[in-house]
């Protein structure tokens, strides 16, 4: 790969800067290289909260925070692949920008 990967995760990065609070990133990948780094970006910005030993709790994850809609990665049907052929490879990802708490 000549940079994709590299350029993806900069569009990833660039892309959450300029979303707004309730705007909704959805990213469609066509390799699971490109899958993996869409997810675990997601994952990332979803982050969670972490108790801490004297009481309280603190956040754990890169900012701004996100949260992931789609459990699993949407995939085109059957139907659509006999349309389509190259939608079989094809998955979509979304997340929603959460307001810093």
């Amino acid at each position: 790969m000549n940079g994709e990967l590299e350029a993806l995760e900069a569009g990833l990065a660039a892309g959450l800067r300029i979303l707004k609070v309730g705007g909704r990133m959805a990213v469609i990948t066509f390799h699971s290289l490109e899958d993996r780094i869409v997810k675990q970006f997601f994952v990332e910005h979803q982050g969670r909260m972490e108790s801490l030993p004297e009481g309280g709790a603190k956040w754990v994850g890169a900012l701004p925070k996100m949260s992931i809609l789609t459990r699993k990665p949407v995939v085109a049907t059957d139907e659509e692949c006999r349309g389509n052929p190259r939608a079989r490879s094809a998955k979509l990802r979304v997340a929603e920008r959460k307001e810093q708490e």
